[in-house]
């Protein structure tokens, strides 16, 4: 059983809750068929989308920590953070690409025009995978956008009740409304108002996608 090590903190909320899925999707009879996590619940990384250069430097910093402190595989359940990977990699282990794993099951859905409830810099990570797999993307526009990103920032602080899931809820619909066959949550805080009782076409979680792979490949 490997050890993993955990890149977290962006934000906190959607961290806990992926931690979450790890524990209950892993298959365990006792505390000892649990995988072993290190984490760094790291809320003060510079914001992602406004300041990555800075964001690259403490994440390679975060990396290095776990590395030390026995970390074997590397997961990181924030999709924007995923534009500064090269400098985790630098830590020399292995680390698991939400945006690829997420891709591939959203793929595997049959779904050939997905939408993506990302935030501008994970939409465009998940904007350029998706040309390698055949994927039409169906992006936010206008003032959903705007709207998407308060929704984000909302569930950063707190506020996830029925008014905010209302308004993901419609920003999903409208992507189906344009096209979109399968709805991909590529951020992290998505799952926290958006549900697949919620849209009519499959919904792909990425935090989700990123615990069962984290669970096998620490398995394995």
């Amino acid at each position: 059983m490997k050890v993993l090590g955990v890149l977290g903190g962006m934000g906190p909320a959607a961290t806990v809750a992926f931690l979450a899925q790890v524990q209950a999707l892993t298959p365990a009879q006792g505390d000892a068929d649990h995988i072993r996590v290190l984490m760094d619940m790291n809320p003060q990384v510079p914001d992602r989308n406004t300041r990555p250069g800075e964001a690259e430097v403490e994440l390679a910093a975060m990396a290095l920590r776990l590395k030390a402190a026995g970390a074997e595989i590397l997961a990181m359940p924030c999709n924007t953070a995923h534009a500064q990977k090269p400098g985790i990699l630098a830590a020399g282990l292995p680390f698991i690409d939400m945006i690829a794993e997420t891709t591939a099951v959203a793929a595997s859905t049959g779904a050939r025009r997905v939408g993506i409830l990302a935030t501008p810099g994970g939409e465009a990570l998940y904007v350029a995978v998706f040309a390698a797999a055949g994927i039409e993307p169906v992006v936010l526009e206008g003032p959903d956008r705007e709207a998407f990103m308060t929704r984000i920032y909302g569930v950063k602080a707190g506020e996830v009740g029925g008014a905010a899931r209302d308004r993901m809820k419609a920003l999903a619909a409208g992507l189906v409304a344009r096209g979109a066959q399968g709805i991909v949550a590529g951020c992290t805080e998505v799952p926290l108002l958006l549900a697949q009782a919620d849209v009519t076409v499959p919904l792909t979680d990425s935090a989700e996608v990123l615990a069962r792979v984290c669970v096998k490949r620490c398995l394995a």
